[in-house]
């Protein structure tokens, strides 16, 4: 029988290929396109509850890209009180696998995958959907994916003023050290809510919520602002969609009635936020099908439930770029 192998690409060797802003803007973006062409497969998201949803959960993303010839599976643990034992809250395990016979490719270490798409999905919703003379971002949250919402977002906007804000003190005073230090320029870290997000052209809210909790206040949001909400638990008003030009979306398939989760899962179930009203889904502006922003004036929100296309795009364009370097292991399968 023939030896099959895979790639094994654990989280110092993700470290050590060092992957450039542009390089995992360009990966994800390439996955958002092959869907907007229909060269996809995109399962909805399933989660596993193991014991109580306080404690936290898994998220299992499926997904197929022909242009790139390869399937994948992420699994992935979201435990908000991981930091009381020194763990990320969220950490993952991508399965890459050849389409044309299911055997395994490649296992990546996904956790800063994770963060990574899940910040150019933020930067790419920006790109399409904000004002190019954006200069305030606020964002909340500090966790690894709100790292990269900051720190792609101001490399392709170069911002003039960052807040950030998180519960904890501690979190949210070494977030904005690290940003500072990354970006070379000063970060606001604020006290509350309001004072991060009231006024900022791109408002950005990634927060750990236990429950929903309107903390976002609709009014805090300027005329022609670009809104990006996507905690798991809803942190905004129910009014705040009223105030949209156009609402965009990941995929709708995702988002739709019945699913669980997602910053505004009371709009949609309630039926204020509905496929007929929704302006598109991103892949759809990408692919050019559909506009992006049309004027300065326009007020957007962008909410997106992560998709596993951009694992399987950005995982993949890592095992190429470690073939290159010489970076990780081949592990015998059989």
């Amino acid at each position: 029988m023939t030896e099959i192998s895979m790639t094994y690409l654990n989280g110092p060797d993700i470290e050590k290929l060092a992957m450039t802003d542009d390089e995992i803007l360009d990966a994800v973006e390439a996955g958002l396109l092959a869907q907007g062409r229909q060269q996809t497969v995109l399962e909805p998201r399933v989660h596993l509850v193991p014991e109580s949803s306080d404690k936290g959960h898994f998220n299992v993303l499926r997904g197929f890209i022909a242009p790139l010839e390869v399937a994948g599976v992420k699994i992935v643990g979201d435990f908000v009180d991981n930091y009381k034992q020194g763990l990320p809250s969220e950490m993952a395990l991508l399965n890459l696998f050849s389409p044309e016979t299911g055997m395994p490719k490649a296992l990546l270490d996904a956790t800063a995958i994770t963060d990574m798409r899940t910040g150019a999905m933020t930067a790419l919703g920006a790109k399409y959907l904000a004002r190019k003379s954006s200069k305030r971002l606020g964002n909340i949250g500090a966790r690894g994916s709100s790292y990269w919402n900051v720190r792609l977002l101001d490399h392709l906007f170069d911002f003039d003023e960052i807040r950030v804000h998180s519960r904890r003190p501690e979190s949210r005073d070494a977030f904005g050290e690290r940003l500072s230090r990354d970006l070379g320029k000063t970060v606001i870290v604020t006290d509350d809510w309001e004072s991060c997000l009231k006024g900022a052209d791109i408002q950005v809210e990634a927060s750990r919520l236990p429950e929903p909790h309107p903390h976002f206040k609709t009014d805090w949001v300027p005329k022609g602002g670009f809104v990006v909400p996507y905690g798991t638990m809803s942190a905004v008003e129910f009014s705040l969609t009223d105030i949209m030009d156009k609402v965009v979306v990941d995929d709708w398939v995702q988002c739709q009635p019945g699913r669980p989760y997602g910053s505004l899962r009371r709009h949609v179930d309630e039926g204020k936020v509905t496929r007929e009203n929704l302006h598109a889904e991103m892949c759809q502006i990408v692919a050019g099908d559909r506009p992006g922003r049309e004027s300065d004036d326009e007020t957007i929100l962008f909410w997106h439930r992560g998709l596993s296309l951009s694992d399987i795009a950005l995982g993949q364009a890592m095992v190429d770029k470690a073939a290159k370097l010489g970076i990780g292991t081949s592990l015998p399968y059989r």
